[in-house]
């Protein structure tokens, strides 16, 4: 499953009603993260670019509403989830959040955070150089 958090329930909707207009079967679920939305990874890859690009312009005017109704300026946190498949939410400063959601996308944020979780729970015994070797070997 592909997920796609919502903090907003209005950004929310218009990103089901986009995925229905499109013939994409999704559903909503609501968890300690916020809204989400579940679409199978099992969708045409023209598709699933489609959403992500829509879902990335519904990021953009979720940070202009949070920064024009001071939303993280009161609480702030990012989802995660365990090597072991649990989801986590870390609190990180209003401040911290502002300058990670100008600079990177959500999914780029809880990659980085599930890889932090990843490494800090099941340390690799290889070298650094052989770990980026291995990854970039999976990307190729």
């Amino acid at each position: 499953m592909i997920e796609y958090i919502f903090f907003d329930a209005a950004l929310r909707d218009k990103f089901l009603k986009y995925a229905e207009d499109h013939a994409v079967p999704c559903s909503a679920v609501d968890d300690n993260m916020g809204m989400v939305v579940e679409v199978s990874e099992d969708i045409p890859d023209d598709l699933s670019d489609k959403l992500e690009e829509f879902y990335e312009a519904l990021e953009d005017e979720q940070a202009s509403l949070s920064r024009a109704e001071g939303d993280l300026n009161r609480l702030a946190g990012f989802g995660f989830k365990l090597p072991n498949g649990e989801a986590r939410m870390v609190p990180v400063s209003p401040d911290m959040a502002n300058r990670l959601m100008l600079h990177f996308t959500l999914e780029e944020i809880q990659e980085l955070f599930n890889s932090v979780a990843h490494f800090a729970l099941e340390p690799p015994n290889d070298h650094l150089c052989k770990i980026l070797a291995a990854q970039q070997k999976k990307k190729g």
